[in-house]
Order: C-alpha cells, then sequence, then structure tokens
C-alpha cells in the first residue's frame, strides 16, 4: 500500500469561513469547499503554502515540533539557512545570533550552506555523465518535488537524484559529533525551515529514505524569539568569533540563481509556483530541449520568500548578496571545505544519492487504458455543458476540476449554479433543490432559503 504525504499545512475548520481565496489559489487544485468549509485532498497538496499566504482569517496553520524537544539530547543542533540571518537588521551581527540561539538552549550552530560544498562536486560530476534525462531538474525545493510527482510524473527521472543541502548539512553534522566521541541518539539535528514543504519533506521524504533531521523549528517561532533577545542584549562571554566559515558564493545557493549559476551547460532559473508550471508544461511538451539544468523554486525570491520568514523578502537578498560580497573581499582560502569534503567523501559520500522519486499522479483517472479514455471522454463531453467561467461558487476551483470530480464520483454536475438555472427551466429541478445543493457546499449561514 502506498504510504501517504505528510502535510504541514492545516486547516482549522472552527477558524475558516469558507471565503474560498485558498482554493482559488492553490496551484494543484487540492482544496474544495464543503459546507461552508475549506477541505484539503491529501492526495493533490505538495505544501507550497499559498493557501497560508492568501487566508485572511489565519485558518491554516503550519505545524511544527515542540521546541522543548531539543532537551531530549546531549548535543543539541540548531541547522540554520542564511536566509534566517538575512532577515535580521544589519545593526545586530550573525554572530550574535548565534549566541543567543546558544542562550537558548542549543549547543551547537550549523549552517546549512555547509552541506553545498559538499554538494557541488557532485553535481557537476553528475552532469557529466552519458544518458541522464536533460534537463536535469534540482532537487533543493521539495514543494516542486512533489508537484512534478503529482502533476508532472513523466518528468520524474529529471529530478537530480542528489539529496539537498540541507540534508548533506545534517549527515555532515552528525560525521562530525560521532568523530567527536558522541553516539548517534545523543545528537539532536533541528532544522529552522522557511517554508511548509521542507516540514512535510523530512517527515516523509519522497524517496521513502528517513531524514538524518530530529525535528524541525518554524523560522518565523524562531525569529521572534532570537529578535527580541538580540535587541535585548545578551550575554557578551555567549558571544561567537567570526561565524561564517561558509564558501561566500555558497551563501546565496538558496536564492533565485544561486544555483542555476553554479553548475554547468545552459541553466534556467524559475521561482514562484504559478511560473514553475507554466514552465514545466513547456518541459512536458519537449520546448525545452536545449536546456541543461532547472533550478525551480515554489516561492519568489526562492527560500528569501518562505512563507514562514517574517522579513521582507527583497531586503533578505540584498542583506545575504552584501554578506556575500564582504565574505569574498576576506579572501578566505576555502582550503578547510575542501578538505571537510575530502573526508566526508570518504566516510559517507555515498548517501548524497537518493532511490528513484516515484510518480504519484493525481490526474490519472483508472490504471486501465480503456476506461482511462472512456473517463476522458466524458469530462471532454462535461466540459461542453459546463459554462467554462471558474466562478468556484461549485466549490471547486474552476471547470475542469469539477469535471474531473464527476468522473471521480467525487461530485455532481448539479453543483454548477448555471446547471441548477437549466434545469429549473426545465422543469428538472425546482429551486429549493438548487438551494440544499448550495447548502451543502456553502453551509446553511450563506444561503438562506
Amino acid at each position: 500500500m502506498e504510504s501517504r504525504f505528510h502535510h504541514a499545512l492545516k486547516i482549522q475548520t472552527e477558524v475558516c469561513t469558507g471565503c474560498s481565496r485558498c482554493m482559488m489559489s492553490c496551484p494543484t487544485q487540492a482544496i474544495r469547499v464543503r459546507k461552508g468549509k475549506a477541505v484539503l485532498l491529501d492526495e493533490r497538496c505538495v505544501d507550497c503554502g499559498e493557501c497560508y499566504r492568501v487566508c485572511p482569517v489565519g485558518a491554516i496553520i503550519i505545524e511544527q515540533d515542540d521546541f522543548n524537544r531539543i532537551f531530549e539530547y546531549r548535543c543539541r543542533v540548531a541547522l540554520l539557512p542564511a536566509v534566517m540571518i538575512g532577515q535580521v537588521p544589519d545593526s545586530i551581527p550573525a554572530q550574535q545570533i548565534f549566541s543567543v540561539l546558544l542562550e537558548l538552549g542549543f549547543t551547537q550552530v550549523f549552517e546549512v550552506e555547509k552541506g553545498v560544498s559538499l554538494l557541488h562536486q557532485v553535481i557537476l560530476d553528475h552532469q557529466r555523465q552519458q544518458g541522464i534525462a536533460k534537463p536535469l531538474i534540482s532537487s533543493f525545493c521539495p514543494a516542486i518535488i512533489r508537484l512534478i510527482q503529482v502533476k508532472f510524473p513523466a518528468l520524474v527521472d529529471h529530478i537530480l537524484p542528489l539529496k539537498p543541502p540541507l540534508e548533506v548539512a545534517a549527515l555532515n553534522i552528525r560525521r562530525q559529533l560521532s568523530v567527536d566521541g558522541l553516539a548517534d541518539h545523543q545528537i539532536g539535528i533541528f532544522y529552522v525551515t522557511p517554508c511548509a514543504a521542507k516540514i512535510a519533506s523530512v517527515k516523509s521524504p519522497a524517496d521513502g529514505n528517513p531524514s538524518p533531521i530530529n525535528g524541525i523549528i518554524n523560522m518565523n517561532y524562531l525569529y521572534n524569539k532570537v529578535l527580541r533577545k538580540a535587541i535585548q542584549g545578551n550575554d557578551e562571554s555567549c558571544m561567537l568569533p567570526d561565524h561564517s566559515t561558509v564558501v561566500p558564493a555558497d551563501l546565496i545557493w538558496s536564492l533565485t540563481k544561486g544555483e542555476s549559476s553554479r553548475v554547468a551547460g545552459r541553466a534556467v532559473a524559475v521561482d514562484g509556483i504559478h511560473h514553475v508550471i507554466s514552465f514545466l508544461e513547456r518541459v512536458e511538451n519537449d520546448e525545452m530541449d536545449d536546456v541543461d539544468y532547472l533550478e525551480l523554486r515554489a516561492c519568489d525570491e526562492s527560500c528569501a520568500g518562505g512563507v514562514l520568514l517574517t522579513g521582507d523578502r527583497f531586503l533578505t537578498v540584498e542583506r545575504l548578496h552584501n554578506h556575500m560580497q564582504e565574505l569574498s573581499a576576506r579572501d578566505i582560502p576555502d582550503t578547510a571545505a575542501k578538505d571537510t569534503w575530502h573526508a566526508f567523501q570518504d566516510e559517507i559520500g555515498g548517501q548524497l544519492g537518493i532511490n528513484r522519486i516515484e510518480p504519484r499522479p493525481v490526474q490519472q483517472l483508472s490504471s486501465d487504458r480503456t476506461i482511462a479514455m472512456e473517463k476522458l471522454q466524458r469530462i471532454r463531453e462535461l466540459m461542453k455543458i459546463l459554462p467554462g467561467v471558474d466562478c468556484g461558487a461549485c466549490g471547486t476551483p474552476d471547470c475542469q476540476t469539477l469535471a474531473e470530480d464527476i468522473v471521480r464520483d467525487m461530485g455532481s454536475v448539479n453543483q454548477c449554479i448555471f446547471i441548477q438555472r437549466r434545469f429549473e427551466e426545465q422543469g428538472i429541478m425546482d429551486a429549493s433543490e438548487s438551494i440544499q445543493i448550495m447548502k451543502s457546499i456553502w453551509g446553511d449561514e450563506k444561503i438562506k432559503g
């Protein structure tokens, strides 16, 4: 039996007003409105967070682990992406942020971007292999990986079969700490996430292998705690020295064009999940055979635009680029990074690969080709009678989705208000029946009759 996706996004039905904004913004048509409440279709959701962005009443939340879980471990590692630092005002140095994290209870702070140096050469080596599917699609963004699984299943073999930097960084820190004499069960690695998709990917990785990360802390939760404490001032004895041993160019890997600018051949960067969908449709139609590598990110400005960031994404991008330039000006040799890579490669470099990611197409109407073709023909016939205005009054995002729901026995043509009026004129349905149908979708409070 195929395991279900873990979803970090949750709908609080007691708060939901059934406004349908989430339904209309969802890029995978994963939301319906029933009885006046938004309902999530698990198999379609990719945890991109677009519904979270647009909900006007805070009915959609993103789960996180209890912060106190860190104290279950002797060694408590905060795995921190650069965009966390990029949100912080320039008046607060990065090393002070690290210091505050230690005061909050962590014993180690490790930058995700240190995983880039370990991964970069492997990506270049993979690109040189013969017979790989092109364009090669980055495995960085888990929302994009799930999007391809459910909406573009024919492209799964184009996904780079390597772990993303956060997983590589977690493997590396475990290796380093084990060398220091710590047992694996004593090490707790907690990733500070800018988005819901990374939570879901840690809880249920796309390739089925368990994650080396023990828990998740939402960035907006930690940012507020850290910023408040940093502004108030912290114990100077806890201050860390100049923090960064990250290769300067690696610092912006998580930003738009940060990855694509470092790979071989013609590489294209696309951000924003709706833009990505449009682009992948062209890839699926073989319109991009001259592109070697695709950096696809679900959020605008990539991780700087994550739904769990508190700061402005454009300022975050600016600060990280400035920080990269500052580090570059120091002319810090990357000998340490190279030495780390060689040690890592020798010990667990073989763990960088991932299992084949399996397609999970939601558009598949039946495993039986004949039945699938019959249902497809029925969808075409339904689209001839549906109005095509995509008003959402039926509780589905558009007419095409309603037609698909109907052939899957998840909906009825009577949900369409235009069909209802037509049936009333023909005497097939009366007004009271129409009212009852609309109440089943939008609830008694919205539909009076």
